[in-house]
């Protein structure tokens, strides 16, 4: 493998341990490559919350001291700020906790470490993972949001500053942003990834997200979460079953967004798939409603210390749905837990004969300006029936901006969902 030393943050995780298995560059100058795409582009794209420069050279430097220590040997990693680090403040966008030092890594930055990950350093993240814009703009064009919650980490992988990263998801926090900045955002089945030392925003809902440039990146990321087997390369259905569900939400997308579903959808049934019209059970209008219930409730109660001790340090935006969440009845939440419950007890139905589902992503483009993070809507709907998600760079809106399209799993069926999502992008990547 013949790369430029400075072209090494371009590289995919598995080019990245190829070429330090094989002796053609080392993790220390590809850990330098991404420092100078920061150092270029920082003032500009505003994705990082914490960088150490020398020690994430450490980092790379212990690595090629000794044999590749796993499946990420060398590959660098950004981290959500919401999500513990032992060696590195984990702020969560907020001036309550700034240059706090959690006492150790959560369970998924400790798994990246053992398979042999440098952890570049903490990505912005609007604040506690809610709707509360930060500063970080959209890398393609700095006039428009780049998505949130997730939205340094968003920024930073489309920017090639850094190779994969986490997100967090609660509503649409791993997919809008994936979306918005053109990367591959993926949302495993709820509690597939431990989620040990992530500050909760809604217990229910929050899941840990891989957001990489490759569907195969979001697999490796995935097998070593959970000890699996990656399954990308390793055969896909020949004709995968595709449902094309437009989802009560449809009326809602922008053009860019049908056109782009539509698109999609001609092509991958000229390409083999076998697609068919999936219609959602009616209960299912009601699952965003009940999302938002279960967020402010829940939010409201794992924030009870700072609501205690430092509300005059929350934004605006925070404290209203705290207070709706302190305000609700318990029997509300209660009911919009029923309701969660029933609809993924009628998911079976919805997906037979289907691998996968073909849905809209986002309405449109990244909206432009940074006072909002867009609409959460067309992805919530996924996260609270906990099935696995993934956004898939395929397309482009009229201004030349990213739209994503989004696959969703069965229940637990995460490897095939990324089986049939490398099978699609290599039908539509051309519009990358």
């Amino acid at each position: 493998m013949t790369v430029k030393t400075s072209e090494l943050n371009n590289l995919a995780a598995h080019e990245i341990v190829r070429g330090i298995e094989a002796g053609a560059f080392t993790a220390e100058a590809v850990t330098r490559a991404c420092l100078e795409r920061i150092a270029a582009r920082e003032k500009t794209v505003k994705a990082w919350a914490f960088l150490d420069r020398d020690h994430a050279l450490a980092q790379a430097w212990a690595l090629d001291s000794e044999p590749v220590r796993g499946p990420l040997h060398g590959v660098p990693v950004g981290v959500k700020d919401v999500i513990d680090t032992a060696d590195m403040p984990t702020q969560m966008g907020s001036p309550i906790y700034d240059d706090h030092r959690p006492g150790a890594d959560a369970s998924c930055v400790a798994l990246m470490r053992a398979a042999g990950a440098v952890i570049l350093g903490k990505t912005i993240t609007c604040e506690f993972a809610g709707s509360t814009a930060n500063v970080t703009t959209n890398p393609i064009d700095p006039a428009r949001t780049p998505g949130g919650s997730s939205s340094g980490t968003a920024a930073a992988i489309a920017d090639h500053m850094v190779t994969i990263g986490f997100g967090t998801q609660t509503g649409g926090s791993v997919l809008r942003p994936s979306s918005f900045c053109g990367i591959v955002g993926y949302k495993p089945s709820y509690n597939a990834v431990n989620r040990a030392g992530l500050k909760f925003a809604a217990e229910s809902l929050d899941t840990i997200g891989l957001m990489t440039r490759t569907v195969a990146d979001a697999d490796a990321m995935g097998a070593v979460l959970t000890g699996r087997a990656t399954v990308v390369g390793k055969g896909a259905p020949d004709r995968p079953r595709i449902g094309l569900c437009r989802t009560y939400l449809w009326p809602t997308a922008e053009p860019a967004t049908v056109s782009a579903i539509e698109d999609a959808a001609r092509r991958l049934a000229a390409a083999g798939a076998q697609l068919t019209e999936v219609a959602l059970p009616d209960r299912f209008d009601r699952l965003g409603a009940a999302r938002d219930v279960l967020n402010d409730y829940e939010r409201a109660h794992a924030m009870a210390y700072e609501w205690n001790s430092h509300r005059d340090r929350l934004s605006p935006g925070l404290r209203r749905a705290i207070e709706n969440g302190y305000a609700m009845d318990l029997a509300r939440y209660a009911e919009a837990q029923r309701l969660a419950a029933d609809c993924r007890g009628r998911l079976g139905p919805v997906f037979d004969g289907c691998d996968v589902l073909l849905a809209p992503c986002v309405p449109g483009e990244a909206p432009v300006g940074l006072a909002s993070t867009g609409d959460p809507k067309m992805q919530g709907l996924w996260t609270i029936l906990h099935v696995p998600t993934i956004t898939l760079p395929t397309h482009k809106g009229p201004n030349g901006m990213p739209v994503g399209i989004q696959l969703v799993g069965a229940p637990g069926a995460d490897t095939l969902l990324l089986a049939v999502a490398d099978w699609v992008m290599s039908r539509l990547g051309a519009d990358r």
